[in-house]
């Protein structure tokens, strides 16, 4: 009788392997999905403008951080780049003063430090006054006011370019400064990218 039995309990096993992986597989299909990209949720005019711009995934970033970006319309999205450029150089302001007053810092470079501060609070008034415009729906002077903000950043590149050429004072350009300036010109440029749009779409007099 044992005999007899190990084929029958054999295939009862196989049966219920059989059974409980397709058990699993179903529960596993019902599941939900959760492989969607935060994009899909924003709503379909943030998405639009966003992909009118050069670097889209960080316009996507930058304008859904802001709740009011949900219920914005073009000029309000355009609002809210300006602003998320503003508050970068701000921060870099800080970042800057901080770097130039730190103990560690040689003397020689606070003073350049201090030059590049400087110029990051030019292109956060720059784009403080381009909000202004939007605000007033005149898109000329709020591009070129986003345009100005964008080349103070490269003034202080020049900066530390031009004292790396003297050698007794070389001085190497911060690694987290570069970052900063790379993220202040994508904003920008996100920021004009929407400008531009919204010229186009103005009505012709």
């Amino acid at each position: 009788m044992a005999t007899a039995a190990s084929p029958l309990l054999v295939l009862l096993l196989i049966q219920l392997h059989v059974v409980f992986h397709l058990s699993d597989s179903s529960i596993a299909l019902a599941q939900p999905q959760h492989s969607s990209s935060k994009e899909r949720h924003q709503p379909a005019l943030l998405q639009s403008t966003c992909n009118s711009t050069s670097f889209y995934d960080v316009c996507i970033a930058a304008l859904a951080a802001d709740p009011s970006s949900s219920t914005a319309d073009v000029p309000g999205l355009c609002a809210i780049a300006v602003s998320a450029a503003a508050a970068n150089a701000s921060g870099t302001v800080f970042f800057l003063a901080n770097a130039s007053d730190a103990a560690a810092t040689p003397e020689a470079d606070r003073a350049l430090l201090r030059n590049c501060a400087g110029k990051y609070a030019a292109a956060r008034d720059a784009l403080l006054a381009a909000r202004a415009s939007l605000a007033e729906q005149d898109y000329d002077y709020a591009f070129v006011h986003a345009s100005a903000a964008a080349e103070y950043p490269a003034v202080c590149r020049t900066l530390f370019r031009r004292r790396q050429q003297r050698p007794s004072r070389a001085t190497t350009y911060p690694p987290e400064l570069a970052k900063r300036e790379e993220a202040l010109r994508r904003l920008c440029t996100i920021a004009l990218d929407i400008i531009s749009l919204l010229q186009t779409q103005e009505p012709s007099t």
